[in-house]
Parts: structure tokens; sequence; C-alpha cells
């Protein structure tokens, strides 16, 4: 079990980990923390945003819109690489999923087939929107890549995690694609590979 980090140690730690960084207003208070606890945190999560348009979609995830406020998530990444920071605290980017999942990432260890929907990841995870279309064609620039890689790792290397603690959308709630484009064991494989430098 562990405690989120503070805003100032996620940002430090994101800058260590050499990911170029935009804060973006009051992303240090912005959050949902009035819904329920943030924490204790277990992991990482990966979502594709179904938007083109950098600022657009920086924008969409700071505020959210009608049926789900924002913040939609921790970090914004775009296509150019940027981490855009739009919110800490309890974010509406994970929803309900299912608890085994959940314990399989506590205990690092393969994630079972999801098919629940009973427990709270807004309160387990941290959460990273990557601007892409999600329809298997948009490309996934290499400098977007490695924003996703080094961001992940940063998080894994302050709690001491491995890269078993970062999942994709798809693989915590039923129904669920994103990130389309890429595989999350292929994705895991680089954070692995940058935990080790």
């Amino acid at each position: 079990m562990a405690p989120p980090m503070s805003a100032n140690g996620f940002l430090d730690a994101l800058r260590a980990e050499g990911v170029q960084v935009v804060e973006v207003g009051d992303w240090q208070t912005h959050n949902r923390n009035h819904k329920g606890p943030w924490g204790p945190v277990h992991g990482v999560m990966i979502h594709h945003t179904v938007t083109r348009g950098s600022a657009r979609t920086v924008e969409l995830c700071r505020a959210g819109h009608a049926k789900l406020p924002g913040p939609l998530c921790h970090g914004v990444i775009t296509k150019d690489g940027t981490l855009h920071l739009v919110g800490y605290g309890r974010a509406n980017h994970a929803g309900l999923g299912d608890d085994d999942v959940l314990r399989a990432v506590i205990a690092e260890k393969r994630l079972p087939p999801e098919n629940e929907l009973n427990t709270d990841g807004n309160r387990h995870f941290y959460g990273f929107e990557c601007e892409n279309l999600g329809d298997g064609e948009d490309a996934w620039p290499e400098a977007q890549l490695d924003a996703i890689v080094r961001a992940a790792a940063a998080v894994c290397r302050h709690h001491g995690w491995t890269e078993r603690s970062v999942i994709g959308h798809l693989e915590w709630q039923p129904g669920k694609v994103d990130p389309r484009g890429f595989s999350m064991a292929w994705l895991r494989d680089r954070v692995e590979e940058r935990l080790k430098a």
C-alpha cells in the first residue's frame, strides 16, 4: 500500500526521468477529491483520448465534459512527447473495474481477464491520457511513446514498483479498448528496460 506522492514530488519524478512537462493552470489542486479518497495507489493506467489536436485534447482532459467532469487524468501526453499536467488527486479516468485485476497489480503478477465492475479505479491509479484517435490507424510518434514509457517509469521508480504495475484501461474495465495501436506487453517491456537505467 502506497500513499500518493505529493504534487511537487510527482513533478520532480517526471522531470528526473527526462519527461518534458508543461504545468496547466491549477493542476496541483485540480481534482475530484470531494467525491472520495485518492489512495492508496497501486499502479499507472494508460489511455488514449479519441481526439485530434493537442490544445483541444489538453483542455478536454483538464475540464472534462457535461457527463464526466475533469480532470480526466493526471497528465496528457501529446503527439510531440510533451506531458501536460492537468490535475492531481482523484481524477475521472479509470472508473469501475475488476478487483481481481487490482489484486494482481498489487502483487505484480500476470493480469487475469477483466470481467467485473466492482472496484473504484480512480482511487488507486495514476492516469495518463495519450493523444490518439484510437482507431488502430492513427500513428504513435516515437517521441510520444518515449514520453509514455518515461512517465510510467517515473511513477514506478518513485514507488519501487516494477513494470507490472503499469496497465492499460482495456485490462481494467470490460469493453474498453485503450490504448489501441501498441500492446501493453510491449509497453511493459520498455518500462522494464527503462527502470534498469
